[in-house]
């Protein structure tokens, strides 16, 4: 499925957030992309832009394109719950993201490309769909003739982040998403909730 590939420093800028991760680039310019970008004085957005603007930040941060994202909201909405908490809950269960928050890639956009090219095992198989959807309990490795790439050793070396629903084994380099995490548990910065106010229009 195709994604977005364009400047990622823009992005971010956009919504003053480094939503990607690090990035110098941001660090130097944080304000909106453009000519009038420093101007403090930038009129009060309606609500639909608003609402807009939160929905493109969770597809940016997810890598999510919008058909995608838009059935992923149609799952939530048929789920019982709040439909927002699920929403996320859904991204965070996705392959690509998972294999991200274990630390095997400093990045979604690498986590991506790393089960794209058949890097990743679930439960010992082989599987190169980043949008797969994990249960509680499937077991997320790294493949016997993979473990050596030196990329997935620098990140696992410097990855630091700790979190609760996900467990990870070193020395076997696989890790078990133990279970779906709670809202409270999911670092992202997003208001699920004017995304879904916007959907419901």
């Amino acid at each position: 499925m195709a994604r977005y590939t364009g400047p990622k420093s823009k992005i971010a800028r956009k919504f003053g957030e480094a939503i990607f991760g690090d990035d110098k680039s941001f660090e130097k310019k944080n304000y909106p992309p453009g000519q009038h970008g420093n101007n403090r004085r930038r009129g009060k957005k309606s609500e639909y832009s608003v609402q807009l603007m939160e929905k493109q930040k969770a597809k940016y941060t997810y890598g999510i394109l919008e058909k995608q994202f838009r059935n992923l909201f149609a799952t939530a909405k048929r789920k019982e719950g709040v439909a927002g908490e699920i929403l996320l809950q859904l991204c965070e269960s996705r392959l690509d993201n998972v294999v991200y928050r274990m630390g095997v890639s400093p990045t979604r956009s690498g986590a991506r490309q790393l089960v794209s090219h058949r890097h990743i095992t679930v439960n010992g198989e082989l599987v190169n769909i980043p949008s797969y959807s994990l249960k509680a309990g499937d077991v997320v490795g790294v493949r016997e003739k993979s473990k050596s790439l030196q990329s997935i050793q620098d990140s696992l070396t410097a990855s630091s982040a700790v979190y609760e629903w996900i467990s990870w084994n070193t020395e076997k380099k696989e890790g078990t998403y133990v279970s779906i995490p709670e809202r409270l548990q999911i670092p992202e910065n997003i208001k699920e909730q004017l995304i879904v106010e916007l959907y419901s229009k």
